[in-house]
C-alpha cells in the first residue's frame, strides 16, 4: 500500500460535496427498511406484550385466546426457538425471558395479518406474574451492593500521598443523567426466506455482522446461512450497534416458523421503553491542587447504571475511566468503576461511548473548583492542559499535545473573548436580573475500539469495462456521510472522478466479518480498506497503461478520469478506454480490501496500553443568557475550532461538528429520563417516553451565532488521506453550554464559592443553582440549601457540596 496520509494531485477528497443521499432525504425517495415491505406480499406484523413490572417472575403464559383473535397468525414464545434463546453476546439477555427485569420488557411477540390485528392479540395473551423486589436507581443499586461485570481501575503514580502533600484539596459527588437516542428511524427489521432457505434480513442496524452473528445462534444456523443489509438508517448514534440484534431475531424466527416474510418495527413509545439509553453516571471523588493551581493528584470512583444486562456496559466503563482526564494531565491518579445493575432498560453504546460521561467529571470538578482557587476557569483549564512528552494515566503517549494550547489560542483570537468578556461585565453590571456569560472547554478523544480486535475493515471494488465504479464495504450509514466520505476516497484513489463511483448497499455477503459502524473509526477504517482495494486495481491499471504509453508503470499518473505519464501530456488514455483494455488483456478488475489499524495494543485487566490511534482535539466557547426568575436561557454564541486532521470531506465534516455540538447540548442542559421510584403499581415505568414528554433540543435551542472553524495545518499520519476522526468528539464540546451556565449562575451570587449545577441543567436546575448562589455567606451549609423536588431529579444530578480543605 502507498503512504497511508498522503494525497495525490488534484484529489477528490478535502472538497465540499453534498450528502450522497441529500437530495433523496429532501425529496422522500430515500429507502428505509421499513418501506421495503411494500415490494413483498403476504407480510406479517410483529407486536410485542410488554410486561407491567419493573420486575417479576412469570408463572404463567397463556397464548391461546391471542390465536382467536382475527388475523392473528402466531404467538412467539421461548418454545419456538431452534437455537439459543439469546440476543446477546454475553448471554444475560434472553430472547423470551422467563423473569421480567424492567418496566416493558417483551414476554412474548404476536404476529398477524395486520399490526391492528397482532396488538389486539397481545392484548389477550394471558400472563401471570410474581412480582419481585426492584432496584431502579444508581444509589438503591449501590446501598443494595448490585453489581455486574468487571471493576476495572486506572492508577498512576501515588495518589494517596499526592492528596496530602496538596496545597488545596476538595472532594464532592456528581450524579448526572442518561439520553434517550431518539434517532429519527425507530428499530427496524425485515426478514425473508428465499428459495434456497437463506434467511435474509433487512435490518436498521449499525453492526450487520453482529445481527447476522445472533440471528444465526437464535435460529440454530451458521452464519452462511444468513444475510443482512442495511440499506441506511435514519440516524443511530450507537442505539443501533447491539440493540438491533434482538429485533431481527424475532423477525427471522418468524419468517422461520410461517415461511412468510416478517416484518417488526418499534413505533416510538416502544422503542424508548424496550431499548437502551446512554448510561447514567454517579461520581465520588477528591483532588489536589498546588499553589498554582495545577492538578495533583485524583480519587475517584465512577459508577454507571448498566440497566438489566450488560450489553456494552464494560468497553464503556473503560472508555469513562480513560477518558476522565480528557485534556488535562494529572500525574498521581486512582479511578475505580463499577455497573450497577438496575431494573431498567439495557443501557448501551450512545455517541462518545462512556468518554463523555469520564470527561463531564473532570470539567464538573475544575468548574466547581476554580472559583474556591481563586481563578478564572478557563485559565484553570489551560494551566493544567497535557504538553509535549506526557502521556495518559494508562500509558499512552499524547502525540500532538501542543495542539491543545495552539487550538485553544486560535479560538480566543477567532472569538475575540476579551473585548466580549467586558461586554458581558458591562451588561451584568446593569442587568440585576439577567446575566451572560462565557464558558470554553477543551476536548481529547481517543480514537480506536477499546477493543483491539474490532479495528479492522473490509472492503470489495469493482471497475467495470466501461470505467464506471462499484464500492461495498463494510460500514453503515446512518446520515453521518460516511458513504459520502467512501465515494471520495474510492475517486481519488483511482483517480477518476466522483460522478463515476456508485456505493452499493452494507451486506454481510459481500464484506464479512465487518466491525460495527462506531468509535468514530468507520472513515478511517473502511476508507483504509477501500483505499487498499483502490490500489490494488489501479497497479494492474498502470501496468496495462505503461506498455501502452511506453513508460515505467511508476511513472503512469489517474487524474479526473485521465491517464497519462510524468512529464508529458501529448499523450493520455481515459480511465473507460484502460478498464477496456485491461478486460481484453484478461486483467482482474475487481479487488477485496483489507485494513487493520496499526500501533494498538491494550490489557484490559490492567488497564494499561495504547488503545487509542490518535486524539482527536477541540475546543468550544459559548455566551449564555439566564433569566432570573425563570431559570430560563438562550444560547447567544458558539464558536468552535476542531481538529479534523487533514479533512476528507469538509461540508460533511462541519456538519457533524455542528450536529456533535447541538446532541451534546441537549444531554447536558434539556433531556431529562424520568422513571416513576415509587413504590406504586406503576414503579419502573418510564415516564418520559415520546416527544411531548422528553425535551429535544431544537432550532430555539441553537445558538443565535454559531461559528465551526476546521483548525488548520493538521495532517495526522497513519490514516486515510491524513484524516481524522469526526463522529463523536464533537459532541464534548458542548461541556462549554454547561460550563457558561454555571458562571452565569454565578453572576447572581457574591463570588468565590462553588456553583453545583445538575446535569441536565434544566430551567429548572438553573433556577435552584441561582437560588443557592443568592443566599448569604450564613446560610452556606448544605442543610439550609434549597432542595430540588427529588422526584424532579431522579436520575440527574444529586447535588452534594464540595467540601474544601486548604494547607
Amino acid at each position: 500500500m502507498k503512504s497511508l496520509a498522503e494525497r495525490p494531485v488534484n484529489p477528490v477528497v478535502g472538497v465540499s460535496v453534498s450528502h450522497e443521499s441529500a437530495s433523496a432525504h429532501v425529496t422522500g425517495t430515500a429507502l428505509y427498511t421499513d418501506d421495503l415491505i411494500v415490494r413483498s406480499q403476504n407480510v406479517l406484523h410483529a407486536w410485542p406484550l410488554q410486561a407491567t413490572h419493573a420486575r417479576a417472575r412469570i408463572l404463567s403464559l397463556r397464548t391461546e385466546p391471542a390465536l382467536e383473535v382475527p388475523g392473528v397468525v402466531r404467538v412467539l414464545t421461548s418454545s419456538d426457538v431452534p437455537g439459543v434463546n439469546d440476543a446477546g453476546i454475553k448471554h444475560d439477555e434472553p430472547l423470551f425471558p422467563d423473569e421480567v427485569m424492567f418496566y416493558g420488557h417483551a414476554v412474548c411477540w404476536v404476529l398477524g395479518e395486520s399490526l391492528e390485528a397482532a396488538r389486539l392479540g397481545a392484548e389477550a395473551v394471558e400472563v401471570e406474574y410474581e412480582p419481585l423486589p426492584s432496584l431502579l436507581t444508581v444509589a438503591e443499586a449501590i446501598d443494595a451492593g448490585s453489581f455486574q461485570g468487571n471493576q476495572p481501575t486506572v492508577e498512576r503514580g501515588e495518589p494517596d500521598a499526592a492528596l496530602e502533600r496538596s496545597t488545596h484539596r476538595f472532594s464532592g459527588e456528581f450524579e448526572f443523567g442518561g439520553q434517550e437516542h431518539f434517532y429519527l428511524e425507530t428499530h427496524a427489521s425485515f426478514a425473508h426466506i428465499d428459495e434456497g432457505g437463506q434467511v435474509f434480513v433487512q435490518c436498521s442496524t449499525q453492526h450487520p455482522s453482529e445481527t447476522q452473528e445472533i440471528v444465526a445462534h437464535v435460529l440454530g444456523l451458521h452464519s452462511h446461512e444468513v444475510t443482512v443489509q442495511c440499506l441506511r438508517m435514519g440516524g443511530g448514534f450507537g442505539g443501533k450497534e447491539m440493540q438491533p440484534h434482538g429485533f431481527a431475531a424475532i423477525a427471522a424466527l418468524g419468517a422461520t416458523l410461517t415461511g412468510r416474510p416478517v416484518r417488526l418495527r418499534l413505533n416510538r413509545t416502544q422503542d424508548i421503553t424496550m431499548s437502551g439509553k446512554r448510561h447514567p453516571f454517579h461520581a465520588k471523588w477528591e483532588v489536589g491542587f498546588d499553589d498554582d493551581g495545577r492538578l495533583q493528584a485524583l480519587n475517584a470512583t465512577l459508577t454507571s447504571d448498566g440497566g438489566w444486562s450488560l450489553d456494552l456496559s464494560e468497553p464503556v466503563l473503560q472508555r469513562a475511566l480513560c477518558h476522565i482526564d480528557n485534556a488535562y494531565f494529572i500525574p498521581n491518579i486512582r479511578v475505580h468503576g463499577r455497573i450497577a445493575k438496575t431494573n431498567k432498560t439495557s443501557q448501551t453504546a450512545f455517541r462518545g461511548f462512556g468518554g463523555p460521561q469520564g470527561m463531564l467529571v473532570i470539567e464538573d470538578l475544575l468548574g466547581r473548583c476554580a472559583p474556591l482557587l481563586g481563578v478564572d476557569p478557563s485559565e484553570l483549564r489551560r494551566r493544567n492542559f497535557y504538553e509535549p512528552g506526557q502521556s495518559t494515566p494508562y500509558g499512552q503517549p499524547v502525540r500532538h499535545a501542543e495542539r491543545l494550547a495552539a487550538i485553544w489560542q486560535s479560538l480566543e483570537d477567532r472569538s475575540d473573548i476579551a473585548r466580549r468578556r467586558e461586554e458581558i461585565a458591562r451588561f451584568n453590571a446593569s442587568h440585576p436580573n439577567q446575566k451572560r456569560a462565557l464558558g470554553m472547554t477543551p476536548v481529547k478523544f481517543g480514537i480506536s475500539f477499546n477493543l483491539t480486535a474490532f479495528n479492522q475493515a473490509g472492503a470489495l471494488v469493482h471497475v467495470y469495462k466501461d470505467g464506471s465504479v462499484l464500492i461495498n464495504h463494510g460500514g453503515t450509514e446512518m446520515g453521518q456521510g460516511l458513504h459520502t466520505k467512501m465515494r471520495q476516497v474510492a475517486a481519488t484513489a483511482l483517480g477518476v472522478p466522483l460522478s463515476f463511483v456508485r456505493l452499493a448497499p452494507t451486506r454481510t455477503d459481500k464484506v464479512p466479518n465487518t466491525s460495527a459502524t462506531a468509535a468514530s473509526s468507520g472513515a478511517d477504517l473502511n476508507g483504509g480498506a477501500i483505499k487498499n482495494a483502490c490500489e490494488q486495481i489501479s497497479s494492474r491499471l498502470a501496468e496495462v497503461a505503461a506498455r501502452k504509453l511506453n513508460i515505467h508503470p511508476d511513472d503512469v499518473r489517474f487524474d479526473a478520469g485521465k491517464v497519462t505519464g510524468i512529464g508529458f501530456h501529448d499523450s493520455e488514455l481515459t480511465f473507460e478506454q484502460l478498464a477496456r483494455d485491461a478486460y481484453f488483456q484478461r486483467v482482474s478488475l475487481w479487488a477485496a480490501g483489507y485494513y487493520r489499524t496499526e500501533g494498538l495494543h491494550w490489557d484490559s485487566s490492567r488497564m494499561q496500553g495504547e488503545p487509542f490511534k490518535y486524539f482527536s482535539y477541540g475546543a468550544a466557547v459559548t455566551e449564555v443568557e439566564v433569566d432570573r426568575f425563570t431559570g430560563a436561557y438562550r444560547q447567544l454564541r458558539a464558536d468552535i475550532v476542531h481538529d479534523v486532521g487533514d479533512t476528507l470531506s469538509p461540508l460533511i465534516d462541519v456538519g457533524q461538528i455542528e450536529g456533535g455540538f447541538v446532541q451534546g447540548a441537549g444531554w447536558l442542559t434539556l433531556e431529562e429520563l424520568r422513571w416513576d421510584v415509587s413504590d406504586g403499581a406503576n414503579r419502573g415505568r418510564l415516564t418520559t417516553q415520546s416527544a411531548s414528554t422528553y425535551k429535544l433540543p431544537s432550532f430555539s435551542e441553537m445558538p443565535e451565532e454559531f461559528n465551526v472553524h476546521l483548525f488548520e495545518r493538521a495532517t495526522e499520519s497513519g490514516v486515510v488521506y491524513g484524516s481524522k476522526a469526526v463522529g463523536e468528539p464533537p459532541l464534548m464540546l458542548a461541556f462549554s453550554v454547561r460550563e457558561a451556565l454555571r458562571e452565569a449562575v454565578a453572576a447572581f451570587g457574591p463570588g468565590a464559592r462553588a456553583v453545583e449545577l445538575g446535569s441536565p441543567a434544566t430551567p429548572e436546575a438553573v433556577f435552584w443553582a441561582i437560588e443557592r448562589a443568592s443566599v448569604s455567606s450564613a446560610k452556606l451549609a448544605s442543610s439550609d440549601l434549597p432542595k430540588d423536588d427529588d422526584d424532579a431529579h431522579q436520575d440527574s444530578a444529586r447535588r452534594a457540596p464540595v467540601t474544601t480543605s486548604v494547607r
